[in-house]
């Protein structure tokens, strides 16, 4: 009743002020509502985005057609269209197809000569590459040779030099001895003296034919730029006479003689060795070792002390010595000259223990430190480097007390045919039994282990022939000090001197068969027992008819017969010919006239003493000139744990597999082919699964040299992380990618101008980029040129990736899309001239990707070459130089820089309104110009506004500082969900809190100043200053947000 009265009465009418108040309550309504809606749109939109995401990472991408070349072996590679869907993604084994054998076909890499047969006015460059052992494959350290190498002379023959990278292999006597033997009896149960030395040596070349191939193969797969028609080998016909001429003329000019001296002598391998042959394993305390030839292990680490009686006294004279056996070769007992503990003893004798001979006591101030032990040391020339010396200086007997099998020898006594590790044992019970024994207590030393058996190396006399080095050595130092040849890094000239200044005479006879057999002959004079140690009784010949002619004259009148000798030569004398036997030497060859001396030698400073200084020495001695004007010694690669490559740890690295691309399961099963032993199978297996958890992914040539090369930094080691080279992989993609956009932006009628000259009609970015490739052509031609691999390499990527990529590429789309048919062109223009050039650049280190690339690529009517291998390097042009163009357009990149870190940090990932505030004339000019190519670097901005006052920046921005002169302000209000950013930042901000609580208790907490590792001191003070800053920066972030919602 009431509502009807109420309905029937008049309705009442609002006063201005009640209107007034409705419409802002309705205003307040709309505003909740549009607010309401757009968050229930950002949720449903998240919610959308993340089921699609969900979709998306539970589809499996298909599978890419497998490519397949029909190119035949030689020919010039097929190119099939970049739209051929198996072309789509980047593939190192696609790319790489081909290419090598079209360049070894055409002859791109034999030495190119001007008209009249000469080099090229450009100059010569060559390289004699480091012949490697045909002991099995090729290992990570030289692929890093090859790398560095062939980037150099890559580097030159664009350069257009005469250019000569020769290559070679080395037949390393004792390596492929010890391994064929190995094999053979592991095979056939025979050892060489069954098959005999003939026999023997057709089973070596065998090997070596297998070997060496699979070598070639890994060659042919790094790149590596050889001219294969020079390819020489250190036992072929030509390095053989090579070798001949030097040992005898060596040996008639008195450098080569025979002598008895210490050699460093392999029981197992029943032969001496070089240093480089010999490892040296530090043991600190008493510890059993396996050694070949013994069933029980052999306790090395003691210090045994015994007494030696002094003749016609009761005194003795006690001595220690780590090697008890060689009591039998012991000729004085060395006291200092100043001890006055013994001065009563000098001149006097001691008895030996169980020989009937008595001992000197002689006195010996280099030899003895009276504050060691007892003062009193007992002396063994023949089988101590040490005491070797004292005997030379004191006139000592060396005597001999072992067989070449390790067995007591005759001088032992009733010992004789004890093996020498057995009488070690014998020989303390005896002194035991004597009443000599003192006693026995712990001592760090040092043994000497042959590195291809496993064995003791014994210092041991015998007859030898030896290389007389001291004076070559000072022709080899003045040459250096001189500046004939250089010398780097400093570290390794250093190093170069210091050997040399300390040189001994170098034992050049090694007991085995495979090698160059020594030429020079024993004469055997009929009725005369002549020493076989007498250097007189020996005749060379280059041949049995010259050795004839030689005995004949030096021993007219007599009867006898010539004994070839029966040893080989080290196999580093071959080696040490290298740099001219390869050239033809000793004729006077074309290749001598023109590529002698080498340009350089480039290897690991690891064999600076052994390969490198002995090149050198033979160099100047046998040619008079030295071998090579240049050494650079590069670095050893270890593993990303600083650990040395080693098979028993597992990480050694065939570059084959990271080309290709290898399971972590059959990294196993390479493990099981060599010849580790189950413990040591075990400790390889876990290392293997530690370097490389999932395996190696396939990274290709070309990423695989670049990073090699990038680095080369001229430190002594490189901890190589397979990651990085997969990193490098991916930036071959983007060059492949860039590249294809390339082509499609020039389109398929494009016809590039003859030259790269400006023609006035470059816009501001286009003059910025050729400013950079100028810029960065100038650093890579200086950087090769002093060697600094990590220079070149960096500048070469910056310039690839965040200047041509990131910057121009981006920019050039709407310059070709939308500019003026003088704009399009000349962006166009630009394009092609950063692509070809920033492809040749890169060429030396990447050499597949590039020719791929460039082969697509349109010419210009001035580019004659066929090829990239053989284009001209890109080289410093002056008219490109352009610092006011450059400072122009950083300033634009800087505006872009702000721009996304704004846009970043509010999360704006499109639509962005972007305020470039600046009351600078030039400044506002300069982002006045440059809006769209700002606009086009900035994917989350449609446009944006350039004003001349903060007053024309609307409320509701956010602002950052390019520079003194220049702001940036994004619009924030409105274009995101204030409180739910805030939220979202309030959660990271709750973890890093919760994170820095964490890091600050263990930093805090007891013992943590003495216990802790100064490496885990470093990293969590790195933690707590970076925890700190971002949550600065998150706590900045949220200010900046609460003060947008005002």
């Amino acid at each position: 009743m009431s509502e009807q009265i109420a309905s029937d009465q008049p309705p009442k009418v609002k006063t201005e002020k009640e209107l007034e108040k409705e419409r802002k309550k309705a205003e307040k309504l709309a505003k909740f509502n549009a607010k309401k809606a757009k968050q229930d749109s950002l949720k449903a939109n998240q919610t959308a985005n993340s089921e699609k995401k969900k979709e998306k990472a539970s589809e499996k991408p298909a599978a890419a057609p497998v490519f397949v070349d029909q190119t035949k072996s030689g020919e010039k590679k097929i190119l099939v269209s970049l739209d051929d869907p198996s072309l789509k993604a980047y593939s190192p084994k696609n790319i790489e197809s081909s290419w090598y054998d079209w360049w070894v076909k055409e002859g791109f890499f034999e030495p190119e000569f001007a008209e009249d047969g000469n080099y090229k006015p450009a100059g010569v460059f060559s390289i004699p590459a480091p012949p490697p052992n045909i002991t099995g494959a090729l290992h990570i350290g030289h692929a890093l040779t090859i790398a560095i190498q062939d980037s150099l002379i890559r580097y030159n023959r664009m350069k257009g030099k005469t250019v000569l990278f020769l290559p070679g292999f080395d037949h390393a006597g004792i390596a492929t001895q010890s391994v064929v033997e190995k094999n053979l009896w592991a095979k056939e149960k025979k050892t060489r003296y069954d098959l005999g030395r003939e026999a023997f040596i057709e089973k070596v070349f065998e090997w070596k034919d297998v070997y060496l191939n699979r070598i070639k193969g890994q060659f042919l797969k790094m790149g590596a730029s050889y001219d294969w028609n020079r390819s020489a080998f250190t036992l072929d016909e030509a390095r053989s006479k090579a070798v001949t001429e030097a040992f005898v003329r060596l040996f008639e000019d008195g450098t080569i003689y025979r002598d008895n001296r210490l050699v460093n002598w392999s029981v197992k391998l029943n032969t001496a060795l070089s240093n480089l042959e010999v490892d040296n394993k530090t043991v600190a305390a008493r510890t059993l070792l396996s050694v070949p030839g013994y069933d029980e292990k052999v306790e090395f680490g003691v210090l045994t002390s015994f007494a030696y009686e002094v003749v016609n006294s009761d005194e003795k004279l006690i001595v220690a010595t780590t090697r008890p056996e060689t009591i039998f070769g012991d000729t004085a007992v060395a006291v200092h000259p100043n001890d006055p503990r013994y001065k009563h003893l000098h001149g006097k004798f001691v008895k030996h223990a169980f020989l009937d001979r008595q001992i000197p006591i002689i006195t010996d101030e280099l030899n003895v430190d009276m504050e060691f032990g007892t003062g009193a040391v007992k002396i063994t020339p023949g089988h101590d480097m040490n005491d070797y010396q004292v005997g030379k200086r004191h006139n000592l007997e060396f005597i001999n007390i072992l067989t070449d099998d390790g067995l007591l020898n005759e001088n032992c006594g009733k010992y004789q045919g004890l093996k020498r590790f057995d009488a070690r044992k014998v020989v303390i019970e005896e002194l035991k039994q004597k009443g000599l024994y003192i006693g026995q207590e712990d001592n760090e030393m040092t043994l000497p282990i042959c590195s291809r058996s496993g064995d003791i190396v014994e210092p041991y006399l015998k007859p030898q022939w030896w290389v007389s080095q001291k004076k070559m050595a000072d022709a080899a130092i003045k040459a250096v000090r001189d500046g004939e040849i250089t010398i780097s890094p400093k570290v390794s000239e250093n190093e170069y001197f210091r050997w040399l200044e300390n040189i001994q005479d170098w034992c050049i006879s090694r007991q085995l068969w495979w090698g160059h057999r020594c030429p020079v002959y024993f004469v055997n004079i009929e009725g005369e027992d002549n020493d076989r140690n007498d250097g007189a009784f020996w005749v060379p010949g280059r041949d049995l008819a010259e050795a004839e002619k030689n005995a004949a004259e030096k021993f007219a009148g007599k009867k006898y017969t010539l004994e070839q000798d029966e040893d080989v030569l080290d196999t580093w004398f071959s080696s040490g010919l290298w740099p001219f036997s390869t050239l033809g030497w000793p004729e006077k060859t074309p290749d001598m006239k023109t590529f002698y001396p080498m340009s350089m030698l480039e290897t690991g400073w690891d064999i600076l003493f052994f390969w490198v200084t002995r090149m050198i020495l033979l160099g100047i001695k046998l040619t008079g000139q030295v071998p090579f004007k240049e050494v650079f010694c590069h670095s050893l690669v270890r593993d990303a744990q600083g650990r040395k490559m080693s098979k028993s740890l597992g990480n050694v690295i065939d570059p084959t597999d990271v080309i290709n691309g290898i399971a972590l399961e059959d990294l196993h099963k390479q493990l099981l082919v060599g010849n580790l032993d189950p413990k040591e199978l075990v400790k390889a297996t876990e290392g293997q699964k530690q370097s490389y958890p999932n395996g190696i992914p396939e990274c290709g040539t070309d990423a695989l040299r670049f990073a090699l090369c990038a680095y080369t930094t001229g430190g002594r080691d490189i901890n190589l992380d397979i990651l990085r080279v997969e990193g490098y992989r991916k930036f071959c993609n983007k060059m492949y990618q860039a590249t294809k956009f390339v082509l499609m932006r020039l389109g398929d009628d494009y016809v590039p101008p003859a030259t790269g000259k400006l023609t006035g009609n470059e816009s501001l970015v286009e003059k910025w980029i050729l400013h950079k490739l100028t810029v960065t052509s100038k650093i890579v031609n200086e950087s090769l040129e002093k060697r600094d691999f990590l220079e070149s390499t960096t500048a070469i990527y910056n310039f690839w990736l965040y200047e041509l990529c990131d910057v121009y590429i981006e920019n050039s789309k709407y310059l070709i899309n939308e500019g003026t048919d003088a704009q399009k062109k000349s962006a166009r223009d630009t394009l092609y001239t950063c692509i070809d050039a920033a492809l040749k650049l890169i060429h030396p280190f990447m050499p597949f990707i590039t020719e791929e690339m460039w082969q697509r690529l349109p010419r210009r009517s001035s580019e004659t070459s066929p090829t990239i291998v053989k284009a001209a390097y890109p080289v410093y042009v002056e008219e490109y130089f352009n610092t006011e163009a450059e400072a122009a357009y950083e300033l634009a990149l800087e505006i872009t820089k702000g721009a996304r870190s704004l846009l970043a940090q509010y999360n704006i990932v499109k639509n962005g309104k972007i305020f470039v505030e600046s009351s600078k004339e030039r400044v506002f000019n300069i982002a006045k110009d440059q809006e769209s190519s700002i606009v086009s670097l900035i994917k989350a901005v449609n446009e944006i506004e350039v004003v001349s006052n903060a007053s024309q920046v609307p409320d509701g921005c956010a602002l950052q500082a390019v520079s003194p002169d220049c702001n940036v302000h994004v619009l924030v209000k409105g274009a995101i969900d204030i409180d739910a950013e805030i939220t979202k930042t309030n959660g990271k901000l709750g973890k890093l809190e919760t994170q820095l609580q964490s890091i600050e208790k263990t930093i805090n907490g007891k013992d943590y100043a003495e216990k802790a590792s100064s490496d885990a001191k470093v990293l969590n003070k790195e933690r707590h200053e970076k925890c700190i800053a971002e949550i600065d920066g998150l706590k900045a972030t949220i200010a900046n947000l609460e003060r947008l919602k005002l």
